[in-house]
């Protein structure tokens, strides 16, 4: 049985430094609070909520028609479209494309497939120099760490970790932590790189059908660096990322850069059809479970998902505990739904690791019910046997206590008696987890009960 990830010692590694989870809470807040600005701006925004569900809908019930009118579209203009049934196979097709062409060296843009498939790893233990072009993303390789964020790789991080790095890896002064000056230096360090590449690699945003096309939004401009300057553009594309047609990016473009920063669009958003003259074009469609995902009746929604993060801005436990604490390729709420479906074991305590708020259902653009698969994957799990025995049997401990009116309350009093006069270290203490880093409150005079029997009695 594969060894499962542990969310909670990732949490307390991330919360030994105190600055860092207060910051990141501050900054991810802050984007939920810029999204609920931009979305006040658009009066039909349920409309278009609802619009993308359906679009997205439609198009994963007729998958198979889609994709085919896909790769015969791109085709057609030129670009070389290969199938990859899971992420080994998706690794060697873009060996093969770049060791058929003699490429040394790739720049890649930001893409979470390429993330789920661990390309860059893959290529570089076969003599490939891979870089990063998104700022965020050259940062986490420099720290030979994965992105904790969907679309700001790294916002877990301080300027001042930013300057230690740089001055670690590319000799600059450890004390200048103005974000230009460091912006300065990445691009010193890498624009020689991407001037004097083989072959650029992005992922996309969005295929579609139509017209055999596909869409790329960032705010930096690095995936047009990857695509415009070495001769060979290869894309990255899970067979989710389909829409039928040209019109519906009109839907998708206007939530997406909303959702995940609140701005109203992204400041590129570059559409690719065919390869640029005298370049070459290599689509890659990736699998890699999601065919498998689409049959089943609870978690299919799930590949509506425009990995915009809007999810992840929201959720209290992100927020507080870091991306990285995930241990996954994809963190936060839409990653304890992702990543079980990849490996059920090895993510097997992750859907544990939600307050099931259901604000990630709120502000998700296409109308996932979030909470309700986190909760769903619990059910699979405990029925698959995968929750910790201790675990178990507190749980059904608790559901014997509270199908019982009479144990309830009985348990009620008992631990409203003990609450108020059993010493500190009965509560704080090692075998305790919810006594590390949190203080109890006050303990009230009456219990709920009590009070309302009270009042219903003078009312």
């Amino acid at each position: 049985m594969t060894r499962p990830v542990d969310p909670a010692a990732g949490a307390e590694r991330f919360l030994a430094r105190e600055e860092h989870e207060a910051t990141h809470d501050r900054l991810v807040w802050g984007l939920r609070q810029k999204r609920d600005a931009g979305v006040a701006t658009i009066a039909e925004w349920e409309e278009l909520r609802e619009l993308a569900s359906r679009i997205k809908e439609h198009t994963l019930a007729h998958l198979d028609r889609y994709l085919e009118q896909f790769e015969a579209n791109a085709t057609k203009r030129g670009t070389h479209v290969h199938w990859a049934r899971d992420a080994a196979e998706h690794n060697v097709i873009v060996h093969e494309i770049l060791r058929a062409r003699g490429a040394q060296s790739l720049i890649k843009s930001k893409s979470m497939l390429q993330e789920e498939c661990g390309m860059a790893a893959y290529l570089e233990a076969r003599g490939i120099e891979v870089t990063d072009s998104d700022l965020g993303e050259r940062i986490q390789q420099l720290s030979r760490e994965p992105p904790s964020h969907i679309v700001i790789p790294a916002i877990h991080k301080l300027r001042t970790d930013v300057a230690a790095l740089f001055a670690r890896e590319l000799g600059t002064d450890p004390d200048d932590t103005e974000p230009r000056t460091l912006v300065e230096a990445m691009r010193r360090n890498a624009r020689p790189r991407f001037l004097r590449a083989d072959a650029g690699m992005t992922g996309a945003n969005f295929a579609v059908a139509e017209t055999g096309g596909f869409v790329v939004c960032t705010n930096e401009g690095n995936a047009d660096i990857g695509a415009a300057v070495p001769p060979l553009h290869v894309a990255s594309i899970g067979i989710e990322k389909l829409i039928p047609r040209a019109r519906d990016l009109g839907v998708f473009v206007r939530m997406l850069s909303r959702s995940a920063l609140g701005s109203p669009i992204t400041q590129y958003t570059s559409h690719f059809h065919g390869p640029r003259r005298g370049g070459e074009l290599h689509v890659v469609l990736v699998d890699n479970r999601r065919s498998e995902r689409l049959g089943q009746p609870e978690f299919w929604p799930v590949l509506k998902c425009i990995r915009c993060g809007a999810c992840m801005n929201t959720c209290p436990v992100f927020r507080r505990a870091g991306g990285l604490s995930y241990d996954a390729t994809y963190a936060g709420p839409i990653g304890v739904i992702l990543d079980p479906g990849f490996d059920r074991s090895k993510y097997r305590e992750l859907p544990f690791h939600s307050s099931l708020c259901g604000s990630c259902s709120d502000v998700c653009p296409v109308k996932i019910d979030i909470a309700g698969q986190i909760y769903a994957w619990r059910r699979v799990i405990a029925g698959d046997g995968l929750v910790p025995l201790a675990k178990r049997a507190g749980m059904r401990a608790l559901g014997a206590t509270l199908a019982r009116p009479a144990a309830f309350r009985a348990a009620e009093a008992a631990a409203h008696a003990a609450l108020r006069t059993a010493p500190r270290a009965l509560l704080y203490n090692g075998l305790n987890a919810w006594g590390r880093g949190r203080e109890l409150p006050a303990v009230p005079e009456q219990t709920f009960r009590e009070w309302y029997l009270e009042h219903r009695r003078m009312s």
